[in-house]
Order: C-alpha cells, then structure tokens, then sequence
C-alpha cells in the first residue's frame, strides 16, 4: 500500500535555504570580482597609475545597463562591478526568500515588516532622487 506525503516546507528547510542563497550569493560575487580583477591585470596592469589628476568614471559604468553593456565588450571593470552587484543583490534576495517564508507560515505581521524593508530598500535604490 503506498501513502503519498504531502512534503511541506517546515521554518528550518527555509532557513536553510536562506543560508545557502546568503553562502552562495558571497561565494559567486567573491568568485566573479577575482576573475575581473585577474582580467584587469591582463588588460590595464602594464601601464602606470597616474595619481596626479583624478578621473571618475563615466555614468555608463556606474549603472546596471552601462555594467551589462561593458561586460558585452569584454571590459574587465564591468566583471568586477558586476560581483560588487552580486553581492549587493545577495541580501535582497534573503529578504525576498524571508517574505516567501512569512507568506507561507501565514504570519501577517512579519509579512508586513518585511514587505516594508524590501519596499524601503528597493525604493532607495531605483527611485531616487535625481537632481
């Protein structure tokens, strides 16, 4: 005679899985900025730092559309802001996968708060103020 389980997510597997999503978010991040930075000496370590006059970067490589389209064309600064990317986007993430958890434990309040932190945290990073 089979019987059928329904498997149910219990709070430790989804704790687990937010520790994993948080080792692995670092790991990759950490793994994606070596690998840019080893490019970055294949590319620009043979010349000189010019420490006298200081140029910032341009708009496009500070923005996510201007890091997809560096990393398109091979540049090796876009690889590294991509890992700082990965890295900022790690405990977003564990937010989102918190909320799921709250969602399926039913517990409205925690759903509340969390939902308000990510709100707060995705409204500061896309809708800024632009002067």
């Amino acid at each position: 005679m089979k019987t059928t389980e329904n498997k149910k997510i219990t709070d430790y597997d989804m704790q687990q899985l937010i520790g994993q999503v948080l080792r692995y978010g670092v790991l990759l991040s950490g793994i994606v900025a070596i690998i840019g930075g080893i490019l970055y000496l294949f590319q620009k370590g043979s010349g000189m730092p010019d420490y006298v006059h200081f140029s910032g970067e341009p708009a496009g490589y500070t923005s996510l559309t201007g890091i997809i389209k560096g990393l398109a064309s091979g540049s090796s600064t876009e690889v590294i802001q991509l890992g700082v990317v990965i890295l900022i986007a790690t405990p977003i993430i564990r937010i989102i996968f918190s909320l799921i958890s709250f969602v399926l434990e039913k517990d409205k309040l925690y759903v509340l708060i969390t939902a308000i932190v990510l709100f707060i945290i995705l409204f500061s990073m896309f809708g800024g103020l632009s002067i």
